[in-house]
């Protein structure tokens, strides 16, 4: 008798399949809400600062000095540096006039990760409508940081809606979008001597 006995029930095999996918769902699930939270207390941590004016009031040193108590009153616990605290300030400024006349804005942005709105936050920090773009292609797309900053780097956002096609009604979403993103970006002809872009 072996050590370690097999059930090889076809019926036990795919009940044993769907209890795996189910609790992948749920590490998934459990995943997204910590996120939500996270970035809940960074929006409402940005929010206290840009009120509270500490920064004026306590000098240069506040956001080390911040962090360094909250990590005392918190051991063990990421996120809270010096430059984690400045983003979440930054993170509130981006976001707070579109908050306040969107209040579900604060859901769709809850919709992506912390790495991926440093990323928003410091290439659109004086464009909410342009930050608010990317954050919607990002959860619509299911973008890595890289592809987010490849598109940010490729001025996607300036781009967008330059080419009228009917590439969406009538081509699968993903080869829609990679034509429509083609139309979009100018034929640059430097290389065989040209001055323009067309």
């Amino acid at each position: 008798m072996s050590n370690n006995p097999t059930i090889t029930d076809k019926d036990y095999r795919q009940w044993l399949k769907s209890l795996a996918l189910r609790y992948r769902q749920c590490q998934i699930k459990a995943a997204v809400k910590v996120n939500t939270e996270q970035l809940l207390f960074n929006l409402s941590l940005g929010k206290d600062i840009a009120e509270r004016s500490d920064e004026n009031k306590y000098g240069t040193q506040f956001y080390a000095v911040l962090s360094r108590d909250l990590k005392d009153e918190i051991p063990n616990v990421e996120g809270l540096s010096e430059s984690n605290i400045r983003y979440c300030k930054r993170f509130y400024q981006l976001y707070s006039k579109v908050i306040e006349n969107l209040p579900q804005v604060v859901e769709k942005l809850c919709g992506i990760p912390w790495g991926h709105h440093r990323l928003i936050i410091d290439r659109c920090s004086d464009n909410p409508q342009k930050a608010m773009f990317f954050v919607s292609q990002t959860l619509e797309n299911g973008w890595s940081r890289a592809v987010l900053l490849n598109w940010i780097d490729t001025n996607l956002y300036e781009r967008q809606g330059n080419a009228i096609t009917n590439f969406k009604s009538s081509l699968p979403a993903p080869d829609s979008d990679l034509a429509q993103e083609i139309t979009k970006d100018p034929y640059n002809f430097t290389f065989a001597g040209g001055q323009r872009q067309v």
